[in-house]
């Protein structure tokens, strides 16, 4: 594999990002089932040519990726006719999903939801075939104002960060109860088949703990989404306890738990 190092330029470092440094043009990777979350980390890897033009294209400008979910396509959906898949993000080392876990996860034309997440590349590998490994360190959310033209293959939206300059703050205490959805989370991992080493959970701070599981956890598109849209750290939190409950009560009542 190839290493190749980033220019720094005039770009502005990672946490001195402004408003203003995230709005306009912008790339975006539509992936079912992919979620980035502000002061969060998305590992992806990088087959198709029309995103390693994609991933060429933003390490030459500002290196920033939106990140948007496709509406009404699943991360399990059968292929409807694209050409080629990208994989599915890694797992964090404090999780280790069980069955399903190399399930592909597929881009869709369909319509995009319109709030996504600004991510800024931030590790760059180039393997020997031409393929990238990627992380996109989350930074704000965006809404979107409109879809432009095509690029290479590639979609690309007119950006507006406006409504979410709290993505930029460091966030504060969080108030939700953490007892509640580490059991929850150990009742929807344990009918799942999942395993995780509980030690390094537990020992999580609660802004990595909430954001971690948010964007792991195989909620569906519209639920995920949900996750992106809460307004503040301790809504999410809440949303996130909701959804692990409301998944275990379904698995209980003889429903099919949704699939990694």
């Amino acid at each position: 594999m190839i290493d190749r190092p980033f220019g720094t330029g005039s770009l502005p470092r990672l946490r001195e990002l402004s408003l203003s440094d995230l709005d306009g043009d912008l790339p975006v990777f539509p992936l079912p089932g992919a979620l980035l979350l502000p002061r969060g980390r998305l590992p992806l890897n990088i087959f198709e040519p029309r995103y390693r033009a994609m991933i060429d294209d933003a390490l030459r400008s500002r290196r920033l990726i939106g990140m948007l979910q496709p509406q009404g396509v699943e991360a399990d959906d059968e292929d409807d006719g694209d050409e080629d898949d990208e994989d599915p993000p890694s797992t964090p080392s404090a999780f280790v999903l069980g069955r399903g876990s190399s399930a592909i996860v597929r881009d869709t034309p369909a319509a995009l939801y319109q709030v996504g997440c600004v991510g800024r590349l931030t590790s760059f590998v180039e393997r020997e075939d031409g393929t990238y490994a990627v992380t996109l360190a989350g930074i704000a959310r965006f809404r979107v104002r409109r879809e432009l033209e095509m690029v290479s293959g590639y979609r690309r939206v007119m950006a507006d960060s406006t409504a979410f300059a709290d993505d930029l703050i460091e966030p504060g205490p969080v108030s939700f109860d953490r007892e509640a959805l580490l059991a929850a989370l150990r009742r929807f991992f344990s009918q799942r088949g999942f395993e995780a080493r509980w030690e390094a959970i537990e020992q999580m701070d609660d802004e990595t703990l909430i954001i971690t599981l948010s964007m792991i956890c195989p909620f569906a598109v519209a639920e995920k989404q949900a996750l992106l849209e809460a307004p503040t750290l301790s809504q999410r939190a809440r949303t996130l306890l909701a959804l692990l409950q409301m998944a275990g009560h379904e698995t209980d009542g003889g429903r099919k738990p949704h699939a990694v």
